[in-house]
């Protein structure tokens, strides 16, 4: 047996998160992948993007040194490999190739911007594997601050996915774009129209916090009554009520009710009436990423 421990770094719109993870190899049997640590670091660079087009000296000083903090856990933590990537933010971003190659200068991690495209192949990457039944089609949403990311699985199969600039820190600020929420029902209605029986899988912070705060058993889905309910909720109530009593993080506290209506939307569009949360995102397509990379090269 072996255990190999690898890292993703996930530069969002509205955080930045380092996950590391053990990738226990036995023989020829299935590898074992199981998370070890997470860093969430709250620095909201859509705040900057989208309202000047870039991000400020202050945001860059926080992201160079949650980036220095990340190392030395990385080091610590003796992670054999890394994948660091931005995502809409930082495409964005007029200064986006600048702070890349600063953050490489003064911490000596590489950061790869990824595009929509691309941000939405990796989050399909993720191990569905114990989720998924093959005789079932699921759309796999995942909601970030600048864009949300469609996926659908037919049968145990990838379909096709797109990115959409749907997202929660871009939603607060006003800036999605004019027709953007008619693309995504389109494309979405295009896509799963012909699918029977169609299940939603979501992954973000904000739709693991909803699933706790519905008090579900974990494994068990969400209902599409119980996410709107969810929802309403969250609308009748101040932000400061949603910090003071329901215990969100003030960083939560206002993201979490544009992406609940994106998962409420997409669960209309697609007919779906029930959505799983297996606590998977984009940094957890990376981790699978590198060790099918690593098994490879082996």
């Amino acid at each position: 047996m072996k255990i190999v421990k690898f890292a993703a770094i996930d530069i969002g719109t509205n955080a930045i998160r380092l996950l590391i993870a053990n990738v226990v190899r036995d023989g020829n049997k299935r590898s074992k992948i199981k998370k070890n640590t997470l860093v969430r670091v709250p620095v909201r660079l859509g705040e900057d993007v989208f309202d000047r087009g870039e991000i400020s000296p202050s945001k860059q000083a926080k992201l160079i040194k949650a980036m220095k903090a990340f190392k030395l856990l990385m080091e610590v933590f003796d992670v054999q490999d890394y994948l660091a990537v931005a995502t809409s933010a930082m495409r964005e971003a007029r200064n986006g190739k600048q702070v890349i190659d600063r953050i490489r200068k003064e911490t000596g991690i590489e950061i790869e911007i990824i595009d929509g495209a691309r941000e939405a192949e990796f989050i399909a990457y993720t191990d569905l594997e114990d989720l998924i039944d093959p005789n079932k089609n699921y759309l796999y949403v995942d909601v970030g601050g600048g864009s949300t990311e469609f996926t659908v699985i037919e049968h145990g199969r990838k379909k096709g996915s797109q990115s959409f600039k749907l997202g929660t820190v871009r939603s607060l600020k006003d800036k999605i774009p004019s027709g953007e929420w008619k693309r995504a029902k389109q494309w979405v209605k295009e896509n799963t129209g012909n699918l029977d029986d169609i299940y939603l899988i979501g992954s973000g912070g904000n739709i693991n916090k909803l699933f706790k705060m519905s008090g579900k058993v974990p494994g068990s889905p969400l209902t599409k009554p119980h996410l709107k309910a969810l929802y309403k909720m969250l609308k009748s109530m101040s932000y400061k009520q949603r910090i003071k009593e329901l215990g969100l993080n003030p960083d939560r506290a206002d993201v979490i009710i544009p992406a609940a209506k994106i998962y409420t939307r997409a669960m209309n569009w697609s007919g779906a009436d029930k959505i799983y949360v297996p606590s998977i995102g984009l940094a957890d397509g990376i981790i699978k990423y590198l060790h099918d990379h690593h098994v490879a090269n082996d």
